[in-house]
């Protein structure tokens, strides 16, 4: 049985990884949540070489290559037992969109079932940011403010050509994230389970 893949996009601080986070844990026994972001970090603690090649790209607020979130996002679906599969934080630009959607077509086993996307202010996204970087006692390289509107940028400049891409296949899916946390999560789990 093909597995069920979701894609959640948003920008830096709409809260993407959070609602799907909550979403695994409400259905854990069904639903896998993978954070591009996380996915990466992980590698980078480990403190392989790939790891460094990885966090010289994160460092800087640049993507990681192609190839390398590609085969990183396929073995985390295809090494999950869950049938249900969010990731959030991809695609970031019309390349991985482009790469993912060639790949998928010779994975017959995942079924991309729908992209939901975040959506919040650049106003809102910024004050989460700056925020999560104050309260906090280890600021992520990727928390201050030059390379929050580095981050913002990345993320808008190819979001209209993916809204179009994914609205022609008919899978896109908006959530206002400038609401209180249980009710976008409410929304987005009602989603996904009126659609698997």
């Amino acid at each position: 049985m093909a597995k069920k893949l979701f894609l959640i996009i948003g920008a830096p601080g709409s809260g993407k990884t959070t609602d799907a986070d909550l979403i695994a844990q409400r259905h854990s026994g069904q639903i896998a949540h993978f954070s591009t972001g996380d996915l990466l970090r992980t590698e980078v603690a480990s403190g392989s070489e790939l790891g460094h090649i990885i966090e010289s790209f994160i460092s800087k607020g640049a993507l990681v290559p192609l190839s390398i979130i590609i085969e990183t996002i396929i073995s985390a679906i295809n090494g999950s037992p869950k049938s249900v599969i969010l990731i959030d934080g991809y695609p970031r630009s019309v390349e991985q969109m482009t790469a993912l959607d060639e790949i998928l077509q010779t994975h017959q086993e995942i079924d991309l079932v729908a992209v939901i996307e975040v959506r919040v202010s650049q106003e809102v996204a910024k004050e989460r940011i700056l925020g999560r970087a104050a309260q906090s006692e280890v600021v992520r390289s990727d928390d201050k403010e030059d390379v929050f509107y580095d981050r913002m940028k990345i993320y808008t400049d190819p979001l209209a050509q993916i809204q179009q891409f994914y609205t022609d296949k008919n899978i896109l899916k908006v959530i206002n994230g400038e609401r209180a946390l249980e009710v976008i999560v409410d929304e987005m789990d009602a989603f996904v389970q009126s659609v698997i």
